[in-house]
């Protein structure tokens, strides 16, 4: 092999440890996906028992679902999921590995065509295959450009000042706007949310590899619980006003384009790459979020 090619073979291989990560956060996708159907069956079940969902769930009704068998039997399937992202996360860069999650969304369209006997319409399935699509184009860029970099303290300080903003603005849009709430906007608020929670998770795994647990890290922690509580409240609620595959969707599609953002932007995942796969992190992500809007209009459960 010529020096060039050899350059060029060595430029665009892929770290061996990115390599254990991919296949655990594609099993991790798995679980996402049964957790999903589990949860929607138990939500749903609850709702025929109290009245509607108007506000969002109430206390007595997310206190129904600690006592159905599908719900629960779902959170834990959503356990093992975390699990597997979070060691995922240990071996890889967030931007190579967060956005395989959309391989959640195939198999809960899929599973959730055959529970409700419902099927997808041409839009709907021209939408999820833009999602993902645009995600896998994402995480094929993203695999031979990433790089891991340690956590600085200026990178979580940072981190944790836009996530407080994240977090008032969905506390005070839900305050003010809960009553007339659909789907889309549970979806995307959860999305946003659990995007903060891979990143600051990615970033507690990286400072405790390289030995700086410290009170920046537990207030990182503080975040990623806080962020975690209320995104799956919304979740819940996105359950109660959508389909599991419009919900699987959106988290699948945005979550992992926050998380990549941040990745990007303030921990320089993308530093090495070049102005091409710039450009195709841009185009790919537009595919991906419009994908999930088409499906919010489009899917065939949703009432008109």
């Amino acid at each position: 092999m010529t020096p060039d090619l050899t350059d060029l073979a060595t430029e665009i291989a892929i770290d061996p440890r990115q390599a254990i990560g991919i296949p655990l956060a594609l099993v991790g996708a798995v679980f996402l996906s049964l957790g999903a159907q589990f949860q929607h069956r138990g939500v749903n079940k609850v709702e025929a028992r109290t009245k509607a969902v108007t506000g969002g769930l109430s206390a007595r009704q997310l206190t129904l679902l600690l006592a159905r068998p599908s719900w629960v039997f779902g959170s834990l399937m959503l356990g093992l999921a975390i699990v597997f992202q979070l060691t995922s996360l240990a071996f890889a860069p967030i931007i190579v590995v967060q956005p395989l999650g959309a391989v959640a969304l195939v198999i809960t369209a899929v599973l959730n065509a055959r529970v409700s006997k419902v099927k997808l319409n041409r839009a709907s399935i021209i939408a999820i295959s833009m999602c993902v699509g645009g995600v896998g184009l994402f995480v094929t860029v993203a695999a031979f450009t990433a790089v891991d970099k340690p956590v600085t303290d200026q990178n979580l300080v940072t981190i944790l000042i836009v996530l407080a903003v994240v977090l008032l603005a969905f506390a005070l849009a839900f305050g003010f706007l809960r009553r007339r709430s659909q789907a889309i906007f549970y979806i995307l608020g959860a999305g946003v949310l659990y995007g903060f929670v891979a990143t600051l998770a990615k970033v507690v795994i990286n400072r405790t590899q390289n030995g700086n647990f410290d009170w920046l890290t537990l207030t990182c922690v503080l975040g990623l619980l806080l962020a975690a509580v209320l995104g799956a409240y919304f979740v819940q609620n996105a359950y109660a006003s959508g389909p599991p595959d419009l919900v699987i969707a959106g988290l699948t599609v945005v979550d992992p384009l926050v998380a990549v953002g941040i990745g990007i932007i303030v921990l320089g995942e993308a530093s090495q790459a070049p102005p091409a796969a710039a450009v195709a992190f841009v185009v790919a992500g537009a595919i991906a979020i419009w994908g999930v809007f088409l499906l919010a209009r489009y899917h065939p459960q949703l009432d008109r």
